[in-house]
C-alpha cells in the first residue's frame, strides 16, 4: 500500500491536507515513501469531506497541514482529518503544523481576550491527535497548552548554516539583531551559533488594539560598520521587520540580512521587504510563498528534512532533542 512504511509490526502512515501539499510531499519523499491516498473536497455549504482510501487500522498517522491563507479552513480540514483516522482505529496520531496556528493569540493582553493557542490545543486532543508536532512556536510555553506531547523542532540549524556562507566566519564583524526586546534571547542563541558575535536588538512600541502595528524606534547595541543579523520567528506584514532594517541601516549598520522561519507575508509584505534596503530576507517554506510573493532578494529554504528526520525519530520511539546540537529555545 502506497502511503506506509513498516518496521516490524508498526506501520507509519503520511497524511496531508489540502493547504500545501507539497511540503508533505517533500517530507513524504524523504522518508522513502508517498502519501497515504485521500479523497477531500468541499460541499456548496463550504462544508469539507475527508476519506482515506486505504486502511489505517493500527498505524502510526502522520496529519500534515501548514496553515496559509484560509487559515480557519485549514485547521477545520485538519480536525476532521484527525477524526476520521481515530475512528479508522490509527494506532496513534500525530498533528504536524509547521506553522503552529494562533500561535500569537497565546496570552491575555487584555480583558475580555481568548487564549486562542490554548483553544487550538484543546481541538486537536479532542479530534484524536495523541501528539503535536511544530516549528519554532511563538511563545515556548505553549507547549504546555496541549495535554499529551509536543515536539517544539527548530528551524535555527537550517538558517544558521545558511547565514554562515553569507556573512563569513568573522564573528567581530558580525551582529545579531533582534527586532524587539522579547525576542532577545532567540538572538543569544543565534549570537552563539555564529561563533559569539555581537548581539543587539530594536527597541520597538506597539499598540495592541491595532493588528500588525509597531514603531521601531532606535538601535540598542554596537551596528556600525557590521554585518547585521535581524532574526524573528516569522515575517507577517513586514512592517516590523522593514522598519528595523531602515532603523540598522540608519545607525550605520553595513548591511542586514533578515532571517525568519514562517514567511506568511501578508500584503504588503513583499513591497516592504523589496524596498527596505536588506541585503537578502531568507524563511523556510513552513509556508507556501506563491510567486506573487517573491522578490530578488527573498532565498526559500526547505524544512522538509527536517520535519522527516522528527516524524522518523518519533516513529522509531527515538530522540527528537537529539536532532539539535543542544537546546536552542
Amino acid at each position: 500500500m502506497t502511503g506506509i512504511i513498516s518496521s516490524g509490526e508498526k506501520r507509519l502512515v503520511v497524511v496531508s491536507g489540502r493547504a500545501y501539499p507539497e511540503l508533505a510531499e517533500a517530507v513524504a519523499k524523504e522518508l522513502k515513501t508517498e502519501l497515504l491516498p485521500t479523497t477531500a473536497y468541499d460541499f456548496a455549504n463550504g462544508e469539507i469531506y475527508v476519506r482515506f482510501n486505504e486502511s489505517v487500522r493500527g498505524a502510526d498517522a502522520f496529519v500534515i497541514q501548514s496553515y496559509t491563507q484560509d487559515l480557519n479552513k485549514w485547521l477545520v480540514e485538519q480536525l476532521i482529518m484527525v477524526d476520521a483516522l481515530k475512528r479508522a482505529s490509527a494506532k496513534r496520531i500525530t498533528v504536524v503544523a509547521p506553522s503552529y496556528p494562533y500561535a500569537r493569540q497565546d496570552k491575555k493582553h487584555q480583558g475580555r481576550e481568548p487564549i486562542s493557542a490554548r483553544l487550538v490545543a484543546d481541538l486537536f486532543k479532542t479530534a484524536g491527535a495523541d501528539r503535536i508536532m511544530s516549528v519554532d512556536l511563538h511563545a515556548s510555553q505553549s507547549q504546555g497548552f496541549f495535554n499529551g506531547p509536543l515536539d517544539h523542532l527548530y528551524a535555527m540549524p537550517v538558517l544558521v548554516d545558511y547565514v554562515k556562507t553569507r556573512v563569513g566566519a568573522d564573528k567581530d564583524k558580525i551582529t545579531v539583531v533582534s527586532p524587539d526586546a522579547g525576542r532577545v534571547r532567540v538572538a543569544e542563541k543565534w549570537a552563539n551559533r555564529l561563533g559569539g558575535c555581537s548581539l543587539a536588538f530594536v527597541h520597538k512600541t506597539r499598540d495592541t488594539t491595532k493588528p500588525n502595528h509597531a514603531v521601531a524606534n532606535r538601535v540598542v547595541g554596537e551596528v556600525e560598520g557590521k554585518h547585521c543579523v535581524l532574526v524573528d520567528d516569522m515575517i507577517d506584514t513586514g512592517g516590523t521587520i522593514a522598519e528595523a532594517v531602515k532603523v540598522l541601516l540608519a545607525s550605520g549598520a553595513a548591511d542586514v540580512i533578515v532571517a525568519a522561519t514562517h514567511g506568511i507575508l501578508s500584503d504588503p509584505a513583499t513591497q516592504r521587504l523589496s524596498e527596505c534596503g536588506a541585503r537578502e530576507v531568507v524563511v523556510t517554506n513552513t509556508l507556501p510563498i506563491e510567486g506573487s510573493k517573491r522578490f530578488d532578494k527573498l532565498t526559500v529554504l526547505s524544512i522538509a528534512p527536517l520535519l522527516a528526520r522528527a516524524i522518523k525519530e518519533v516513529f522509531d520511539d527515538g530522540s527528537v532533542t537529539s536532532l539539535f546540537d543542544g537546546p536552542v529555545a
